[in-house]
């Protein structure tokens, strides 16, 4: 009976890998007690903030918050595996692997509250600034590609591995990938060159002579798409917007009307004057009509 209960004190002891059943008893109770507290985050904290803000005039506290709420979410999972980390007695290269889990969840959470955050942000200065709609577009997506990178780059360095190296190896693969994507660099630069120059923007009327005539919907990094009058989306590569002569009717400042009016054959020239004279009092008694100083005389 003594050598049965030595063997079991012997077991809970060592457990697997030298970790007791006691610390992986207390490793669950960690982890368990770290998705309770993350449900009670988001289910009561999240929820009771999302309130208060509900209550304030300006919404881009309810559009940060919602864009936070999924990052913020994650931060009682990455402190339980933090404890997991301090109290387990793990050494050797299962420890340094734990820690470097933790620092790399660390700052992915960092990053992924960082890069969440640009569209609120990017819809205050777009309202309050210069910035376009295709502008603040094109700025935001190539702020969180940014950010995304730099995560990266740190999640890499916490695991040892050497940025340095990686780059320049990509520097020869990215010769190769130029040399048979230049239509992508085209289209690239052509969509700089259309949101610099303001051409055109989202909502605007757009036509291209005997080729295309629509709405434009979204200016892309490649490509436009632009909405037909029969409903169809039109796909077109930037660099064939930049080349051509496109007629912007979204900036048109005034519109001629042509009206064709039938009148019987039997329209005496009287009937005829004061029909002209009706015509040219309700155009200038009109509001909606503007004349053109050019041609006032």
């Amino acid at each position: 009976m003594n050598e049965f209960l030595k063997i079991f004190s012997d077991v809970w002891q060592e457990g697997l890998l030298g970790i007791g059943v006691t610390e992986m008893l207390v490793s669950i109770g960690i982890m368990l007690t770290a998705i309770m507290t993350r449900s009670f985050f988001v289910n009561r904290i999240l929820k009771w903030l999302d309130k208060l803000t509900e209550g304030t005039e300006s919404s881009v506290d309810d559009v940060l918050l919602d864009s936070l709420e999924k990052p913020l979410s994650y931060v009682p999972i990455v402190i339980g595996l933090y404890l997991l980390t301090v109290y387990l007695p793990i050494s050797g290269a299962l420890g340094d692997f734990g820690a470097q889990l933790v620092r790399s969840l660390v700052a992915f959470t960092i990053f992924s509250a960082l890069i969440n955050s640009v569209t609120p942000l990017f819809s205050i200065l777009s309202n309050r600034t210069w910035l376009t709609a295709s502008m603040s577009m094109w700025l935001e997506r190539a702020i969180r590609v940014i950010l995304w990178i730099i995560c990266l780059a740190i999640i890499l360095d916490v695991f040892g591995i050497q940025i340095g190296p990686l780059v320049a190896g990509l520097g020869l693969f990215s010769v190769a990938v130029a040399l048979g994507a230049q239509d992508l660099f085209k289209n690239l630069i052509a969509g700089i060159l259309i949101i610099g120059e303001n051409r055109f923007q989202p909502g605007d009327r757009i036509e291209v002579t005997g080729e295309l005539h629509g709405v434009v919907e979204q200016i892309g990094f490649r490509s436009t798409m632009i909405r037909l009058f029969n409903t169809a989306p039109m796909v077109i590569p930037n660099k064939d917007l930049s080349d051509v002569k496109v007629i912007n009717h979204g900036n048109m400042i005034y519109r001629r009307l042509n009206w064709t009016i039938n009148l019987l054959y039997s329209t005496t020239v009287e009937e005829l004057k004061k029909i002209c004279e009706q015509i040219e009092s309700y155009i200038q008694k009109s509001k909606e009509f503007e004349e053109n100083p050019s041609q006032a005389s």
